[in-house]
């Protein structure tokens, strides 16, 4: 995913209602996310399906390495030659 275009890449409802389908193409074909305002405020961020599972996959990647290092923190691990034995 590409990093945020302030000037481009931030709208108001209203403007995105008008301009819907024109810019979800955008947001599929330049994977920059799409910030929604409403009341002159942040409201949503728009990403492509794409952007969508790449990062859910990274966190999905991050979390195991987390739970990961946690296990060897609490001491939950096997050596290898006790691994080989069960496998």
């Amino acid at each position: 995913m590409k990093p945020l275009n302030i000037s481009k890449n931030i709208v108001s409802l209203s403007d995105f209602k008008t301009r819907a389908s024109k810019m979800l193409y955008d947001i599929q074909n330049s994977h920059q996310p799409l910030v929604i305002t409403q009341n002159g405020k942040a409201a949503a961020v728009l990403i492509s399906p794409a952007d969508f599972d790449f990062l859910t996959e990274q966190i999905r990647f991050v979390d195991a390495v987390q739970k990961g290092l946690k296990d060897v923190h609490h001491g939950r691990v096997i050596p290898d030659e006790a691994l080989d034995m069960e496998l």
